[in-house]
């Protein structure tokens, strides 16, 4: 389902994925997630990393975008939470 964002139009983004990231601050590797998008300007992607704090790391279009706008990116990009089924038992 396309998303508007402010400076890239209509974006088409793909569900978050699992992706492992090394970072200079740990010795080990992490996990983050990361949502590639495809818009009018061309293709790119945001990385979602946590580790002693969460920050975002932009590529593509989204290559320079200070973190408050990578972040609203991401939020905005989420899928909507699915509905849990209420399945209530029969009884008696």
């Amino acid at each position: 389902m396309p998303v508007e964002i402010e400076g890239l139009g209509s974006v088409t983004p793909s569900a978050p994925s699992r992706q492992h990231i090394r970072v200079r601050e740990a010795s080990v590797t992490l996990s983050a997630w990361r949502m590639d998008v495809a818009s009018p300007r061309g293709a790119g992607w945001i990385v979602l990393a946590e580790h002693n704090a969460s920050w975002y790391r932009g590529d593509g279009v989204f290559l320079g975008w200070p973190q408050p706008r990578l972040e609203a990116a991401w939020r905005a990009l989420l899928p909507p939470p699915e509905k849990p089924e209420l399945d209530f038992p029969q009884l008696g």
